[in-house]
């Protein structure tokens, strides 16, 4: 991976209107240079992560008075879809950057969230959470005029790194959402990350052993009720992921493409001269671009729909807000099975010598297997089903 490339567009930052597909594609040109190396070897993202700082997506949604980017929603999900096409791990660290920053600012009072997104700009800040809903909730106790914060998360993606950890922590008979530094005294990364998949994505343990919180640390002051915008937060985090399972997709369905036109020979029986002519490669090739197809307007439909629940603000109702997650929900059920499907399903259009492990062509399947089984597809056609039928999605706090 190298930065060359990429610098001269940090400079648009300063520009009137900023061509985030073209800053994203750019990036995603780098990352795919060595992309199976850097797979392969599993190193903490440090480089990755600078590329992205120095580029401004980091920066993309902070508004443009506070020095940030100005970019829209819709902006944020196609730069996670064009990243993820070379690098799903730095998709999704640059998607739950995206997710935490957001949750942060629409939770905080007026006041914090100008402050944070100021010094989020200026300190060019990585976020990160510990929010894994199916652990015990981190525990939050009064001292003096702050508090202690204790607990153990695990799957606490970008925590490693991040520079800011947005965590909900039980307070009392309540629970209060709070921000701490990530290299704050008592904070402690295990580093268990094993997984297959996803394997440059920092989703392993954190601990809070004690960790200082001061007052001004909990969003929206002790006992305020949450905003109502915050009702989008778990739909916000569902499209981020719609977009990089399909840019996955998208990638792999590239790489078929390439290797087929290029290297893959046609079956001896076939009667054509090019592997890219042999009809049942381009029936099944043809199969799985239509289903892309169906999932990109999707995810293009849903990022419609979140963009016009957003613009409420807090003015937001119930029934609003559950518009916009059936249509992002929609898309994740055929988004998460389109990316399983195509990134399995290469292999039968390149033949066997492209399971090379030279290749790597394999992280495509691992990365979209790994993050599918973190929330289950079923049950999200459950909540489709279930608002299409009754009107109604099943409040999961942090799933739905």
């Amino acid at each position: 991976m190298t930065r060359s490339s990429v610098l001269p567009l940090a400079s648009a930052r300063s520009a009137p209107v900023i061509d985030w597909a073209a800053i994203a594609g750019a990036v995603a040109e780098a990352l795919a240079v060595d992309a199976a190396d850097r797979d392969h070897a599993g190193a903490a993202p440090l480089r990755e992560l600078a590329l992205l700082r120095e580029v401004g997506l980091l920066a993309l949604l902070n508004p443009a008075a506070h020095g940030g980017g100005g970019g829209s929603f819709t902006d944020a999900f196609r730069a996670t879809r064009i990243v993820s096409r070379a690098d799903t791990s730095i998709a999704q660290l640059l998607s739950y950057h995206y997710l935490h920053l957001t949750n942060a600012l629409w939770r905080a009072d007026a006041g914090q969230a100008e402050h944070l997104s100021r010094a989020s700009v200026a300190g060019r800040w990585f976020w990160g959470g510990a929010s894994n809903p199916r652990d015990p909730e981190s525990v939050l106790v009064p001292e003096g005029d702050g508090f202690r914060l204790s607990g153990r998360k695990t799957f606490a993606s970008n925590a490693s790194l991040a520079d800011r950890i947005t965590l909900r922590a039980q307070l009392g008979e309540g629970f209060a959402v709070l921000v701490v530094p990530g290299d704050r005294a008592g904070v402690t990364h295990a580093n268990d990350w094993d997984a297959f998949g996803q394997r440059l994505s920092e989703s392993g343990t954190v601990t809070f052993d004690t960790v200082r919180v001061e007052a001004d640390e909990v969003l929206g002051g002790i006992g305020a009720a949450p905003p109502p915008r915050t009702s989008l937060v778990v739909p916000f985090h569902q499209l981020l992921i719609v977009n990089f399972y399909l840019g996955t997709a998208e990638g792999a369905l590239a790489e078929a493409n390439r290797y087929v036109r290029t290297v893959s020979r046609p079956w001896a029986t076939s009667g054509v001269e090019r592997a890219s002519e042999d009809p049942y490669i381009l029936e099944h090739y043809g199969a799985l671009d239509v289903e892309l197809r169906a999932s990109l307007a999707l995810a293009d439909v849903a990022a419609a729909s979140f963009e016009a629940a957003a613009a409420r603000g807090n003015d937001i109702t119930p029934g609003e807000r559950d518009v916009a997650a059936a249509a992002i929900y929609a898309a994740k059920v055929h988004a998460g099975r389109t990316a399983l499907e195509i990134t399995s399903r290469i292999f039968e259009l390149m033949g066997a010598r492209a399971t090379a492990g030279r290749h790597g062509y394999d992280r495509f399947w691992r990365n979209i297997r790994t993050h599918t089984l973190h929330d289950p597809v079923f049950y999200k056609a459950r909540e489709v089903g279930n608002y299409a039928l009754n009107g109604r999605i099943t409040a999961v706090p942090l799933y739905s």
